[in-house]
């Protein structure tokens, strides 16, 4: 009988290696207080570190959206969508959490060697104690975005509460996009260095400063693009929820709630299959 054959009659493992995707789970789910503490702790420390604390959460992407704004709506013109001001400001401020948990997520287990080097835990609970710290980041976000809309006439309607499920399927898209860049970053260290790039091209082209309707109508083919992009059509259901003059297609739910469910499932798996690798020094 060979040592492997001796160590399974016994019910013994190797050190590391990879449960089933079951017993992953379920061994994530058990240090869910571990994960909520270490998101907490990491959104205090980030703003114990500045001057002016947590109200930096809501200035950085106020500034993006009075620049960008301005920039692009001298740019557009006539194309620019009605109520401007409150359609960049939800755009600016929700695609603020994509970005933040894509690069977030690509650093959570490179930027935490000493942790997964030297204790025994699922790693899938780092990317998501990550997207979690970046969700708690958005709540006061959300709060000053509805402040905004109201200054800047936007009537309160009951739709608003429809930003609750909706945030609910970004969050699950925003977890497989963290999860499939944590791995990535694992076999391409490099790949930290192309994000910010990556990210600015989505900003641009998601229509987070344009309505694709307005900006695209001679291009009919690119409209159609933007029916199934996942961020535009998540930026397109907040504000018809939230602003005066939008509308949106109902079918986009099934849009966002396809990619969510997929990117989830496709993130998860990805990075369980390497879950030996994370903790090697290489």
């Amino acid at each position: 009988m060979t040592v492997a054959e001796e160590a399974e009659k016994y019910g013994l493992h190797r050190v590391g290696a990879r449960p089933t995707l079951a017993n992953y789970l379920k061994q994530t789910w058990q240090r869910r207080e571990f994960i909520y503490e270490l998101a907490k702790a990491r959104v205090q420390s980030q703003n114990q570190k500045n001057r002016l604390g947590m109200i930096w959460i809501v200035l950085k992407p106020t500034f993006n959206a009075l620049m960008y704004g301005f920039i692009f709506g001298v740019l557009q013109g006539p194309n620019k969508a009605p109520d401007f001001p409150v359609f960049v400001i939800i755009g600016v401020f929700l695609f603020e959490f994509f970005t933040t948990s894509m690069n977030g997520g690509a650093k959570s287990i490179t930027g935490n060697k000493a942790l997964v080097q030297s204790l025994a835990f699922p790693r899938l609970s780092l990317p998501v104690a990550q997207v979690t710290q970046n969700f708690l980041t958005l709540m006061p976000m959300l709060a000053v975005m509805f402040i905004y809309a109201l200054i800047l006439g936007t009537t309160p309607k009951w739709s608003w509460f429809g930003i609750v499920p909706l945030l609910a399927l970004f969050t699950v898209f925003n977890m497989g996009i963290a999860l499939i860049c944590a791995r990535v970053t694992v076999h391409v260290r490099d790949f930290t260095q192309i994000l910010p790039l990556v990210g600015r091209v989505l900003f641009y082209t998601s229509g987070v400063l344009f309505s694709a309707d307005r900006l695209l109508s001679h291009w009919p083919w690119m409209i159609a693009i933007f029916d199934i992009h996942p961020l535009y059509q998540t930026l397109q259901i907040a504000r018809g929820m939230v602003m005066n003059q939008a509308e949106y297609d109902p079918w986009a739910w099934w849009v966002v709630g396809g990619w969510s469910l997929a990117t989830l499932v496709f993130g998860l798996l990805y990075f369980w299959k390497a879950e030996e690798r994370y903790g090697r020094a290489n």
